[in-house]
């Protein structure tokens, strides 16, 4: 397997630095880094990216999550293991991630029941992030990024552009 070119991310000077710096505005509101994994690793099932469900998996997993919290969350609606604020921000992840689906992809219903869990800032850093990870979705599958062991050194502290 090889991709069919370098990452965009690395092969246009600094768009690396933009993404990241948007990867760490959206989790200054104190939504629980977990949740934010969850949604991340979500949104890569949904778009079949390999590479953000690798780093989001090793992400939750180092971060302590169980193997159930991990491999569920492709069936989250179905399972025990997620509180009623993690199922509110997964399904508006569901929601903001499938636009085309439907009519109206972020309903009212969708939305108030995020709002019951999340205040502004929580949600605009919840909406943040689920962008961000859209974004390099379409990075990685666009230009068939094949995932594998170097996605544990992205696990490690990367440097990010101060200026956020």
């Amino acid at each position: 397997m090889e991709s069919r070119i370098d990452h965009p991310a690395l092969a246009v000077p600094g768009a690396m630095q933009a993404l990241q710096r948007l990867d760490k505005a959206s989790k200054q509101a104190g939504v629980p880094e977990a949740t934010l994994e969850l949604l991340k690793l979500r949104a890569g099932q949904i778009n079949g990216c390999s590479g953000c469900v690798d780093l989001h998996s090793r992400a939750l997993r180092k971060l302590g999550e169980s193997d159930e919290r991990i491999v569920m969350v492709a069936a989250w609606r179905d399972s025990s293991y997620y509180s009623d604020a993690e199922r509110a921000a997964l399904a508006l992840g569901e929601a903001a991630t499938r636009l085309a689906d439907r009519p109206d992809p972020v309903c009212d219903e969708v939305w108030e029941e995020a709002a019951r869990h999340y205040d502004e800032a929580e949600l605009a850093s919840i909406v943040l992030s689920i962008a961000a990870i859209n974004a390099w979705n379409r990075l990685n599958v666009a230009t068939g990024q094949v995932t594998g062991e170097w996605v544990a050194q992205y696990l490690e502290p990367q440097p990010v552009d101060a200026a956020v």
